[in-house]
C-alpha cells in the first residue's frame, strides 16, 4: 500500500470493529489471526502490516506486543467471550481484546 500513513492509518480505524470469538475462529483455524496486546495500539500495528514495514514488525513481534494466537489464548477466549475488535489487513486478521476500563464509581 502507497498510501499516506495518515490516510491509511483513519482508512484502518474506520474499517475496525468489535467482534466475537465465535465469528472469528474460521480465521484461527486457518492460521491468519494475529493478537495485538491490549496496551498497543491496534490501528499503528495494523499500518505496519498493510505497508509491510517487516522490520518493525518483526521488532512488535519479538516483544511479545504481536503474535499468533495459540490454542491457549482461543481457548481463553471462547470461555470468557471477551469484547475484541477486529481488522483486516489481507491475508491477515488482527485482533485485539480490549483492557478492562475501570470502574466508575
Amino acid at each position: 500500500m502507497s498510501e499516506d500513513p495518515s490516510t491509511l492509518y483513519a482508512k484502518l480505524l474506520g474499517e475496525t470493529a468489535p467482534i466475537s470469538w465465535q465469528d472469528l475462529q474460521p480465521f484461527f483455524a486457518r492460521g491468519a489471526l494475529l493478537r495485538v496486546a491490549s496496551d498497543f495500539d491496534l490501528i499503528e500495528a495494523a499500518q505496519a502490516v498493510a505497508q509491510d514495514d517487516r522490520e518493525t514488525v518483526a521488532e512488535w513481534l519479538a516483544k511479545g506486543h504481536m503474535g499468533k494466537i495459540e490454542t491457549e489464548q482461543a481457548q481463553d477466549w471462547l470461555d470468557r467471550d471477551p469484547e475484541l475488535w477486529a481488522v483486516v489487513v489481507a491475508p491477515w486478521v488482527l485482533v485485539q481484546e480490549r483492557a478492562a476500563k475501570p470502574s466508575q464509581h
